[in-house]
């Protein structure tokens, strides 16, 4: 029976808080990890494997009424360099579940793709789902190239599919990993007293969206049926802040300082992203609730006591 919600890349941060959710509605759910996961939470069925054919992904699909695909193994830093890790990591497993898909396209695909990577540096504007796109990144060219393909799998099959384009995500179970998060990174700085290395001068500006805020707007597309074609919905807080603001805000919440050490800015990183997110809005009354000196207060609580 296609009942459950196949998780893949369900082990990282946004996945764990997913599948809590998820489980939390009564939802019957495949956890997808590379490696072996203990989630905690009674009927949850976890598979562990590399899913790189479409034929690992028949029999999982006769089971779900949608998949949700999280996975990621890279960022625009790590990437740099080597287009080859975009196909190997990311690229060849959507486009083997693309080809499964195309004998299941009753099956609902929910993928997250990536905001702040992907659209044109804007000077005051917001991004909207209509904005130029220009990655500056072989990992935003990847999200762009999974983008296009859903969108091609939806016109061909009839399959239904919504793309998230997330802001920068941090909160509670966000931990510290080399170019994935700037918030536990900084946290960590503060605790062992090393300075942070800031590319450029810390004018770069972005948005900070919560992790509940995202959790709840996958939840919100994945409790109604997703009509016929491919939706893309940003999902942003829409308050622009610079890299300094940030790390002021974060001194705020922790009441300690950072030391900072300034170079020269990279290639990939563009100077101002902000979205716009009123178009998840208004499909489905999302709007993020949680203020930025909030998420960052609770964030740091859950840093600590995870250090304990």
């Amino acid at each position: 029976m296609s009942d459950h919600i196949l998780v893949l890349g369900a082990g990282g941060f946004l996945g764990r808080s997913l599948v809590r959710a998820l489980t939390a509605r009564g939802e019957k759910v495949i956890t997808f990890t590379r490696r072996p996961i203990d989630f905690g939470i009674p009927g949850v069925e976890s598979i562990v494997s590399e899913l790189t054919e479409p034929e690992q992904f028949a029999p999982l699909l006769s089971r779900s009424r949608a998949i949700v695909h999280l996975a990621s193994r890279s960022t625009p830093g790590s990437s740099a360099g080597n287009v080859m890790i975009e196909m190997q990591w990311n690229l060849q497993p959507i486009f083997s579940l693309l080809q499964a898909l195309q004998d299941k396209p009753q099956t609902h695909l929910l993928y997250l793709s990536s905001g702040g990577c992907l659209y044109a540096p804007g000077a005051d504007e917001l991004a909207m789902e209509t904005s130029e796109i220009r990655p500056r990144s072989y990992h935003g060219a990847g999200k762009i190239a999974a983008e296009s393909f859903i969108n091609a799998w939806t016109s061909q099959y009839g399959g239904a599919a919504t793309v998230l384009r997330p802001s920068n995500v941090y909160g509670p179970g966000q931990i510290e990993r080399p170019g994935f998060g700037i918030v536990p990174t900084v946290f960590s700085k503060i605790i062992s007293g090393e300075p942070i290395t800031v590319w450029g001068d810390g004018s770069a500006v972005r948005d900070y969206l919560y992790i509940d805020d995202l959790v709840a707007l996958c939840v919100a597309t994945l409790t109604k049926p997703m009509a016929t074609g491919t939706l893309t919905l940003n999902a942003s807080s829409g308050m622009g802040v610079s890299l300094n603001e940030l790390f002021n805000a974060i001194e705020t919440a922790t009441g300690q300082s950072l030391k900072r050490t300034y170079d020269a800015s990279r290639a990939v990183d563009a100077t101002r992203i902000v979205m716009d997110a009123s178009l998840a809005y208004r499909r489905y009354g999302w709007q993020p609730m949680t203020p930025l000196n909030e998420g960052l207060r609770q964030t740091w609580e859950w840093f600590n006591t995870t250090r304990q």
